[in-house]
């Protein structure tokens, strides 16, 4: 099935740090309380000398740990029911709760199946090995009751992968975070409709 996509690239650069102190490093932890999307930036792939006389430090100053920032790019579907965000170290998938299950519903509808198969898809050509499956909701009505839907819809969506990937070396991580985390103004219905979403992300498979 073709559609037409929108393609932004939001990010690509390499960046070598020449800031003076101490050195920073990225760090994710796998505390599931923490947002979602925080693994670690890909490792710097060259080595700067902080004693070569070309670099113009002031007395005294040390050169800070080369990095590399992630390359992120971002595919929408044109009616924005489907976002897959691509980085260098992962894999997301944003589908609209419209999408998947009807109104105020955690019952998956007739075409939620092809979509949540063709996300499997893609984690076995990654030969992913951990998979987050996060289900969010807008800030309508209490935050209690969002909580379990967004779980009660990341669950649904695990479930037919679980089924479709058959394996058990897949390890899941399955949450329903509510209202947290909005990607969107909640003050406006287009708003809302972008932050009832169930995502899906992997690690890429490196290279």
């Amino acid at each position: 099935m073709s559609r037409n996509r929108l393609t932004v690239l939001l990010t690509a650069s390499l960046l070598i740090a020449t800031g003076v102190g101490g050195t920073t490093s990225a760090h994710a932890d796998d505390d599931p309380n923490d947002p979602p999307d925080t693994e670690a930036s890909a490792a710097a792939p060259v080595k700067v000398d902080p004693a070569d006389p070309d670099l113009k430090l002031p007395d005294g100053a040390t050169l800070a740990q080369a990095k590399v920032l992630d390359i992120k790019s971002v595919v929408e579907d044109q009616s924005g029911d489907e976002r897959r965000e691509d980085t260098n170290t992962s894999v997301t998938f944003a589908l609209q709760a419209e999408v998947l299950f009807g109104k105020d519903s955690a019952k998956l509808g007739a075409e939620a199946k092809s979509r949540i198969t063709g996300i499997a898809e893609e984690i076995k050509t990654q030969n992913a090995t951990r998979v987050r499956v996060f289900g969010f909701t807008d800030n309508l009505g209490s935050s209690a009751h969002g909580d379990v839907l967004s779980k009660k819809r990341a669950n649904a969506v695990h479930d037919i992968l679980t089924q479709t990937l058959n394996d058990a070396g897949i390890t899941y991580e399955v949450r329903g975070y509510g209202e947290q985390y909005p990607i969107a103004d909640n003050s406006t219905e287009a708003g809302r409709k972008k932050n009832r979403r169930v995502e899906v992300s992997f690690p890429r498979t490196e290279r």
